[in-house]
């Protein structure tokens, strides 16, 4: 356990730190409000360039692509098949800067489970293929300028 909250924190702060020039104060997330958001999902705290969030998913859905954020996964809990890289298959625009697929052509798959990191950096697909039992993650946003 303290391990895991050692690599996460050492997650957050690389990422924060990628992020910006600095801070205008620090945000302390007790262990207490990480677990309440890790099983309900919800935020950890945000700014104009990065976002830190607890989510849950419990099945497949879109092949997303970010053109300017960067996004850090890493899984608490479950297990879930993951594919990054590869081309958007029936890409199209959802929001500026967001694109969204039904899957991913010529991807690299991966099998997550608890403990797993990813680093999705920005402009690269990513999606969860299939949910093999319900996963558990922070996910840290950090957008490029």
């Amino acid at each position: 356990m303290k391990a895991s909250l050692l690599i996460l924190a050492s997650l957050i702060t690389a990422s924060l730190l990628m992020a910006a020039d600095g801070p205008a104060s620090a945000t302390f997330v007790s262990h207490e409000q990480v677990a309440a958001a890790l099983a309900k999902g919800g935020s950890l705290g945000a700014g104009s360039d990065y976002s830190v969030g607890a989510l849950q998913r419990l099945k497949s859905g879109a092949a997303e692509l970010h053109e300017k954020q960067t996004d850090v996964y890493y899984v608490t809990g479950g297990e879930a098949t993951f594919v990054t890289g590869g081309k958007l298959v029936g890409d199209k625009v959802t929001s500026p800067g967001q694109r969204q697929g039904t899957g991913i052509e010529g991807g690299e798959v991966h099998h997550l489970m608890k403990g797993d990191v990813v680093i999705i950096p920005a402009g690269v697909p990513h999606w969860f293929q299939a949910v093999q039992h319900p996963v558990s993650y922070l996910l840290i946003k950090v957008v490029k300028p």
